[in-house]
């Protein structure tokens, strides 16, 4: 354990001066050691689990021709002041590759992901979800886990618009759910600036299931600020949904277990190929001219380090709650579950070529570029937007909470929780409308944990590496390096945030909107839908 405590500050020291190993941020199990079979994890801690490296029947994605498919781009639902969008959640069949059966997933509209949803600011729109899905689920449902216990429907939903600030009852609170045969409306009042949001399941104990059963999409609301500069738009605004799956050679979902009937969850899955909206490997025909892409990761548990094969470089112009202050120029990006990233790139030097889009050294799909010369009147403008950046003076109260890990590696699985507290213990986080607060994240756990809150948007304030075994011992905050500001890509609004392990990461939010109970909790979906969520309360 003091081994472990000492890997965790060195590995919070390199973050904070910006080297980010692998190991820590990508989740990706080609940087870790094969596990042994029946386990799964780490040489730090491992959990039992069914070996899914050498499942008999598991696809394997180097066996299917790439780029072969058109990429899809979902429908898109415009609202309209005064009219009510109905949207069906239902099981549906849909091709993922050319050469695969379809797959049985569960979606929104009928399509995976979900139909677009576009929407203006200041004009508000009721959606009316109806659950038609089955009332049995395909997925394995652990009874043993919070919020999913025997007596409760195996299928139940509620929608959650990610990033949205709306009405309490509106905001798809986990235990808010309803069942099969059943719908609820919902009012988005849309009074946020513009940004990339997404609406998917959280329904308490099971939307791990849900979300990699297919429940999932975009909701893109607009302003006339946007709409000024000139940015790419129409056929040239792409969305670009990312998640990794696991499937068997018939096409079937997969979703893997700890191997126990009575406790199938799993702490991390991490599929062997990665869907963008909906098609493994697909292929965007794309003209020499400038694009925008709005990225989402929609992974239950997988971080992407995107950047392009030929290493062009691009332009992030907005992150989760909108458009940052200027462009910032990158050549690659980590993406958490959950987070986005809006991204303009110019594909005007690549007339009859192809670019590739890229995790790491695993290509996601291709952008191939025409022949002929395309005019681009979009813009780039230097200045976006008036962004002004919160500091710690801005906050009134100043909160310490704890991202905690409890593990007994020889008999029951692993636990997550936030500031050592589960679910149903009282609220501890009690808020004032309208008030301004910092909150610091004290990371004591060896992963990197995207922290979500809902309702509200944040700004980062800075990481910091601290001695996780001094903290253990007595609850002593003891720094053993500078802070570090977010890099210029993170100094937008947000409303993830990436907490590294042996790191204090510091965030301001105003609590402004309403009041009511809503819920906070960390976006790895098997860490959420284990108790590593906890209610507070507006008053």
């Amino acid at each position: 354990m003091v081994d472990r405590r000492r890997f965790l500050t060195t590995a919070g020291w390199v973050a904070a001066a910006g080297w980010f190993p692998s190991r820590l941020l990508a989740h990706d199990m080609r940087s870790m050691r094969a596990p042994s079979v029946g386990q799964v994890g780490n040489d730090l801690c491992m959990h039992a689990m069914g070996d899914v490296t050498r499942l008999p029947g598991l696809l394997d994605p180097a066996k299917l021709a790439p780029f072969v498919d058109a990429l899809p781009v979902p429908p898109v639902l415009r609202a309209e002041q005064g009219k009510t969008l109905h949207v069906r959640m239902a099981e549906t069949t849909q091709k993922l590759h050319r050469d695969l059966p379809p797959t049985t997933l569960w979606t929104y509209g009928g399509t995976y992901p979900g139909p677009t949803i576009e929407a203006r600011r200041g004009q508000p729109i009721d959606v009316v979800w109806e659950n038609a899905l089955p009332k049995k689920h395909f997925l394995p449902v652990d009874h043993a886990i919070c919020g999913a216990e025997a007596d409760k429907p195996d299928v139940r939903a509620i929608v959650h618009l990610h990033g949205a600030k709306v009405p309490r009852k509106d905001d798809g609170y986990p235990e808010d759910w309803y069942v099969p045969g059943t719908s609820r409306r919902h009012h988005y009042p849309n009074a946020q600036d513009a940004a990339t949001l997404w609406y998917h399941d959280h329904a308490m104990g099971i939307n791990r299931l849900n979300m990699y059963a297919g429940l999932m999409g975009l909701y893109l609301l607009r302003d006339e600020h946007e709409a000024s500069l000139g940015l790419p738009s129409g056929e040239q605004e792409l969305p670009l949904v990312l998640a990794d799956r696991l499937l068997r050679e018939d096409g079937r979902l997969y979703y893997p277990d700890s191997g126990d009937a009575k406790a199938p969850w799993v702490p991390e899955v991490f599929g062997n190929l990665t869907l963008v909206n909906g098609a493994i490997l697909p292929r965007a025909d794309v003209q020499a001219r400038r694009y925008r892409l709005r990225v989402l990761n929609a992974a239950n548990g997988r971080f992407y380090h995107l950047r392009f094969r030929d290493g062009r470089p691009f332009h992030v112009i907005g992150s989760d709650q909108g458009l940052l202050a200027t462009p910032v120029r990158m050549t690659s990006i980590f993406l958490a579950p959950g987070e986005r990233s809006d991204i303009v790139v110019d594909f005007a030097d690549v007339r009859g070529g192809a670019v590739e889009l890229m995790n790491d050294a695993l290509p996601l799909m291709r952008f191939a570029v025409g022949n002929g010369v395309a005019r681009d009147d979009s813009a780039l403008p230097d200045k976006l937007r008036d962004l002004p950046r919160m500091t710690e003076a801005s906050a009134a109260t100043a909160r310490e909470l704890t991202l905690d890990e409890y593990s007994d590696c020889v008999a029951t699985p692993m636990l997550m929780l936030l500031n050592g507290k589960r679910w149903h213990d009282p609220v501890t986080e009690t808020v004032k409308l309208g008030s301004t607060e910092a909150w610091s994240l004290v990371n004591l756990t060896e992963d990197t944990h995207p922290i979500h809150l809902h309702l509200v948007r944040f700004q980062i304030l800075d990481r910091r590496p601290f001695d996780v075994d001094a903290y253990v011992a007595n609850k002593t905050l003891r720094y053993v390096g500078p802070a570090e500001e977010p890099p210029p890509h993170e100094r937008g609004w947000k409303d993830v945030v990436q907490a590294h392990p042996g790191m204090v990461t510091r965030i301001v939010a105003t609590f402004d909107g309403y009041a009511g109970r809503y819920a906070w909790h960390c976006h790895l979906a098997e860490h959420e839908a284990n108790e590593m969520m906890r209610p507070f309360e507006v008053v």
